[in-house]
């Protein structure tokens, strides 16, 4: 937990969400710098903290903080990592400003760097992906994920100049398949990098598999605070919620018919909460950050039934 520039989101709002006492055990989902862990450690609680990224877990594991447990894991494994339930849980989603500003890990056009954007530094790469893939499947990609308009056009000026290997490559293909002027206000290449990264990391399937994991290892009257970054990560956590609590409209096209008879496993959902004007002026990422929360029943645990059609 170093002092890179890093600012948590609405970190006031989720430590009161979570509500930490002293001797409680809460989960940080996305360690990332320890921002929300910082906060939630300094209430008296303990926090068990898990990271995918090895890096956020050998910066944590070096500052040796009292009362952290780092796990070096997906979140969507945290279940196995813990020996009984908790009394809290909180989800960052989506890729750390550290990520972002480190150009050696390829998440962003704004650096040249090698095509990687792998938060595990495992597995297939950015580069593997858009080297290898029908341009049928990168269209499909850019438009599920990034919503780009313009998927078809942007895949095909991408297989036209394989092999792709870094990150200003990738951008300036982009660019000219897009048309780029230098006073546009955003960046043609942000859809394509956002909808790339989403997909090598399996965002949405390891989103959908947190909250299932979250679930079950919550203990009665535990909180749930999720913040997402943008609307496919929002719709996904919000229709879990209404869900699983018992407030689908006309019953869920995801959870039909059987839903009915199973009892809510989570209520008082709140509403959305976003950042305030003066959040946003100190921290321009809070723009797109929304919260949501929820405190866990005593009902059973519905398990991951159809949650993967919300990703879809």
């Amino acid at each position: 937990m170093s002092d890179a520039p890093h600012i948590p989101v609405l970190l006031d709002e989720v430590v009161a969400a979570l509500a930490p006492a002293p001797g409680e055990r809460i989960v940080d989902a996305t360690f990332g710098a320890g921002g929300y862990t910082r906060a939630i450690l300094a209430t008296g609680a303990q926090v068990v903290a898990f990271d995918r990224d090895p890096d956020a877990i050998a910066a944590g594991r070096a500052a040796n903080i009292p009362g952290l447990t780092l796990v070096h894991s997906d979140f969507s494994a945290l279940e196995a990592a813990l020996e009984a339930p908790v009394d809290g849980l909180t989800m960052d989603i989506g890729v750390s400003s550290m990520q972002l500003d480190q150009a050696e890990r390829g998440f962003s056009f704004q650096s040249d760097g090698p095509l990687d954007m792998r938060m595990s530094q495992e597995g297939a790469s950015a580069a593997d992906f858009l080297n290898t893939a029908e341009e049928e499947a990168i269209a499909d990609i850019l438009y599920h994920y990034g919503d780009e308009p313009k998927s078809r056009r942007v895949a095909r000026a991408i297989v036209a100049a394989r092999p792709l290997t870094r990150t200003s490559e990738l951008a300036n293909v982009v660019r000219k398949a897009l048309g780029h002027r230098p006073h546009d206000k955003k960046d043609p290449a942000t859809r394509t990098f956002q909808a790339i990264r989403i997909h090598v990391n399996r965002e949405l399937g390891e989103l959908a598999d947190g909250l299932a994991a979250a679930e079950r290892v919550l203990k009665p009257g535990g909180r749930l605070a999720i913040v997402t970054f943008h609307s496919l990560e929002d719709r996904l956590v919000k229709r879990f919620l209404r869900d699983r609590s018992g407030n689908a409209p006309g019953g869920s096209r995801h959870l039909p018919q059987a839903a009915a008879g199973i009892a809510p496993s989570f209520e008082a959902v709140g509403r959305a909460v976003r950042a305030g004007e003066a959040e946003v002026a100190r921290n321009p990422r809070a723009r797109s950050a929304t919260l949501r929360t929820a405190l866990r029943t005593a009902a059973p645990a519905w398990g991951n039934g159809n949650l993967a059609e919300v990703t879809s």
